[in-house]
């Protein structure tokens, strides 16, 4: 007769797990997000919705929603590139180059929005050669796009990296076997595993830049309607006791947070349904 024993977790029971869980997010993100919900409506809609389409507040989102997507969009091909460049090719220096990709990750933010703003002003290394031929980046919405930039890279690449590792170098054989050119195994073989990873990527980088605030604040020159980007405005609102209206900019970004994190659920689960 076989007794099997009982596995045991350990962590505790699923019960007292799930209100420990509940009680951590409850109090860490779903009560502080209420407030600013709460807040933002204690004027009335009529008010919100005057806060959350000033003028001045739409040149914010403008330019902020717009860089976003921009610097999301660069860093996913660039990304990729990093990321099959580290998994595939052995170089001399390769842990440094790996390291520095995490970089963005551990430098305070606003170290880095003083770096860029000191290279890429009209005396710095950079800034000074691209004013030459007629680019001016700091202080201008370019420069908000290399910030945003340089704050986004690692998300692509530690997202598609992993995937880049497991995938199976048979298939590109296999392809290559049967006559496939480069371009053919590149899009038709490679592209649609990594497809998946690199949307998650894209959609991490760009919800990451939509917060960002350090790195921008110093090399964008904060002129409003020009150059203020969503979470300086915010800052101000604050500084001049108008938390309604601060709130209501915060709800707008909020909202769009929850879209884009809602897609990239979606997408997971989308793309594990088809695997």
């Amino acid at each position: 007769m076989i007794f099997r024993l009982k596995q045991r977790s350990v962590l505790p029971g699923f019960k007292l797990t799930l209100g420990y869980s509940l009680l951590y997010l409850s109090l860490v993100v779903l009560i502080p997000l209420s407030a600013v919900f709460l807040k933002s409506a204690t004027n009335g809609w009529q008010h919100f919705w005057e806060a959350a389409t000033a003028p001045r507040v739409l040149a914010s989102y403008k330019l902020t929603f717009g860089m976003s997507l921009l610097a999301a969009l660069v860093n996913s091909a660039f990304g990729l590139v990093v990321a099959w460049v580290l998994v595939r090719y052995h170089f001399p220096g390769k842990r440094i180059v790996d390291a520095l990709v995490d970089l963005p990750f551990a430098l305070p933010t606003a170290v880095a929005g003083i770096s860029l703003a000191a290279v890429y002003s009209s005396h710095g290394w950079i800034g000074q050669i691209l004013e030459r031929v007629g680019i001016k980046v700091a202080f201008t919405p370019l420069g908000v796009w290399v910030a945003l930039t340089f704050i986004g890279l690692p998300f692509v690449v530690r997202t598609v990296q992993p995937v880049i590792e497991d995938l199976n170098t048979d298939l590109e054989e296999a392809a290559a076997s049967l006559g496939a050119s480069r371009w053919q195994i590149l899009w038709r073989v490679i592209f649609p595993i990594l497809r998946p990873a690199l949307q998650t990527g894209f959609a991490l980088a760009f919800a990451r830049a939509l917060g960002e605030y350090g790195s921008v604040v110093f090399i964008s020159g904060n002129m409003p309607m020009r150059t203020e980007i969503s979470s300086l405005l915010i800052i101000t609102k604050l500084e001049q006791y108008d938390y309604a209206g601060a709130t209501a900019i915060a709800v707008v970004m909020l909202l769009v947070s929850f879209a884009l994190l809602f897609l990239i659920n979606w997408n997971q689960a989308r793309s594990h349904r088809f695997l």
